[in-house]
């Protein structure tokens, strides 16, 4: 089968004046969707710009290589487009690049093996070189293009199998594992032959591994290179290895570089599927402390978002199933594990379950931020911290009236977990006989009761003792003024989230409502408003600024915090607190303030526990409790977007 078989004249489009890299993507999905390449217009595109978040499809001499890999797609192909007006703000590998000449690949899901792909591997190779890419640009016509993409110089006389003194082996691999996965291999062997360093890939793309590299290969090589934007496979295979770790663009502008550095000043030894360390290699930026923090702590939030997704629906689905019975707040309660009915038993345990699941939130959490420092080993003693941050251990010891050290504990003994593991697993050196007895019993033991004496001396009294402190302040402030107690009531239930000092503050409010002393306005508000705030952030932000300001986690745990904060539970919120809480928390105070401030002053009154929709109906001037409402989660998404959106603003004049 030939390239030209996998477009069309009709997508193809010579001279056109399309504006931006929206434009162009847009124009040519349209015109695969027009020609029957595509099951599903928007889900194909949407799977196109996610890939454009990870890494240029921009690269040089004016092309580029946007491209989905997506079940929206019917069969492989690709449209083509031919700018007038070269586009300068394509963002690509070579900064200089104006971009002219873009294919956009549509790649279907679960097609890996076929001709197709293997044929859209062969065109990301192909353009680059520059005779053929030059008799693409060339092409007056769509016929003659379609004749130049299959017209193949033979390769001169270039010396691929010459002896060479050195050998390194590599593995490309990118998200939809199609033109950037196959332009870096080439890349790469193009300067190998150039030095004459004999450099062999493997691919591991949307066809599976091609070109696995053997055992023998492995052993007789003198380094490897991982160009890669995902976790290669089979890493154990280059144990001992020296190494170097780059994206998979990187190939394309410093493919030289890389393979000098990977035989003379590497990055480090594989070890296992994790690397040692060998300090700051010349060319690798050394990577910051809090660089590194941040990304495990994104790492955590990524494991833990499916959690709180589960635990969250599960709950939900129980209250709503419950609500046409008025058992909303009543299906807690013990008496529905043996009711009668046993749909109100069914309900009851789900509604428990979902409970039950938010308790391994955080331990999920520290345990894959633990993982992301150290790897495997800091596991357990991640997760045990997390355990710890939920206040399991309480349980356990009788002392279920003690304050648990919420989402904070879980950041500190995560990181903690992380960096003790990790400096045990370097520093610890036993002779190999006995090496297995370093993952399996010397970490776990001392990690864990390291963890152990962290949380008992310092993270449980400090924030048991901030948590003791904040009540103290909550109780003293019931003589104030109502404008003045809805503050402070809103500022503790939006701290944290449903965690200690929430708890708190729902408690005193809870008994000043009984006793009808103040009603639970500011309280209830504050419950929903962060939630959905964020969520409804992560929906509009494009729409608001032109852009997206959250990354692809966040954006799948906005749309389930709108679901959770309408239904009162708080704790969907709780990825974007973790990701950059000195960002998140005062936003959310201030939110909550402003929306219960704004709701007690117009005269809203809500007396009873209610803070999900279902209660709204019961609220006194219900108009000025949704006029609150919107205040707060207006001010928090337009606060996060434009804040957001200065930050990378400002990160983007620093690069």
């Amino acid at each position: 089968m030939e390239l030209k078989q996998m477009t069309d004249e009709r997508l193809l489009f010579f001279d056109v004046e399309w504006n931006s890299k929206q434009e162009v993507i847009e124009n040519l999905v349209n015109a695969l969707d027009e020609n029957g390449y595509l099951h599903s217009k928007e889900e194909y595109l949407k799977a196109v710009m996610e890939r454009e978040e990870i890494s240029p499809t921009g690269f040089e001499k004016g092309l580029a290589i946007p491209h989905g890999k997506s079940a929206g797609v019917k069969k492989a192909g690709f449209a083509v487009a031919r700018l007038k007006n070269k586009l300068s703000t394509w963002e690509s590998v070579n900064p200089d690049n104006e971009v002219e000449l873009v294919f956009l690949l549509a790649i279907p899901s679960g097609e890996a093996g076929s001709t197709h792909l293997n044929l859209l591997s062969v065109l990301s190779t192909r353009v680059m070189d520059d005779a053929y890419y030059s008799r693409l640009l060339a092409a007056k016509t769509p016929e003659r293009f379609l004749k130049a993409l299959d017209q193949v110089d033979e390769p001169a006389g270039e010396a691929p199998d010459a002896p060479a003194d050195k050998t390194v082996v590599a593995i490309t691999a990118c998200a939809a594992g199609i033109a950037h996965t196959y332009m870096s291999a080439e890349a790469l062997e193009k300067a190998g032959r150039e030095l004459g360093i004999r450099v062999l890939t493997e691919k591991q793309g949307a066809n599976g591994i091609e070109d696995e590299l053997s055992a023998d290969v492995i052993d007789g090589a003198d380094a490897v290179v991982f160009a890669t934007d995902i976790s290669p496979k089979d890493k154990h295979r280059f144990q001992g290895m020296p190494y170097v770790q780059t994206r998979v663009a990187e190939p394309l502008k410093h493919a030289k570089e890389i393979l000098q550095r990977a035989l003379n000043k590497p990055d480090g030894k594989v070890v296992g599927d994790d690397v040692e360390e060998n300090g700051t290699a010349p060319g690798k930026k050394k990577t910051g402390v809090l660089a590194e923090m941040g990304q495990a702590i994104l790492t955590g939030i990524s494991y833990m978002i499916p959690v709180i997704v589960a635990a969250g629906l599960m709950m939900g689905i129980a209250k709503l199933g419950s609500m046409p019975f008025g058992l909303v707040n009543d299906l807690p309660n013990p008496e529905f594990a043996t009711h009668s009915n046993e749909l109100f038993v069914i309900l009851h345990h789900l509604d428990k379950f979902g409970f039950l699941i938010f308790q391994f939130m955080y331990p999920v959490f520290a345990a894959f931020v633990a993982y992301s420092l150290a790897d495997r080993t800091g596991i357990v003693p991640g997760f045990v911290g997390g355990a710890f941050a939920a206040g399991i251990h309480f349980k356990y010891w009788g002392l279920e009236d003690q304050v648990a050290s919420g989402f904070f504990g879980a950041l500190i003994l995560g990181l903690t977990a992380g960096y003790i593991a990790k400096f045990l697993n370097k520093k610890i050196k036993l002779p190999k006989n006995f090496l297995p007895m370093k993952p399996m019993l010397i970490i776990p033991a001392v990690s864990v009761l390291a963890i152990f004496f962290l949380n008992f001396y310092i993270v449980d009294p400090v924030f048991g003792g901030l948590n003791v402190v904040l009540s103290n302040a909550i109780e003293s402030a019931q003589g104030s003024g109502e404008l003045v107690l809805a503050t402070i009531i809103a500022s503790a239930t939006a701290f944290d989230l449903g965690g200690p000092i929430n708890k708190a503050a729902g408690a005193i409010n809870i008994g000043l409502a009984a006793d009808q002393i103040y009603p639970l306005t500011a309280r209830v508000l504050s419950i929903v408003i962060p939630p959905i705030g964020l969520g409804v952030a992560t929906i509009i932000d494009k729409y608001v600024v032109g852009r997206r300001v959250f990354d692809a986690n966040l954006r799948v745990t906005g749309n389930t915090s709108v679901l959770l904060g309408f239904i009162a539970i708080s704790e969907g919120a709780i990825p974007f607190m973790l990701r950059n809480p000195l960002l998140v928390i005062p936003i959310n105070i201030i939110g909550a303030i402003l929306g219960s401030v704004t709701a007690v002053a117009l005269g809203a009154v809500q007396w009873l526990p209610l803070p999900a929709f279902w209660g709204w109906p019961l609220v006194e001037n219900i108009w000025a409790y949704l006029i609150g409402l919107a205040v707060g989660v207006g001010f928090i998404a337009f606060a996060n977007i434009f804040i957001r959106f200065a930050l990378i603003k400002r990160e983007e004049r620093r690069a």
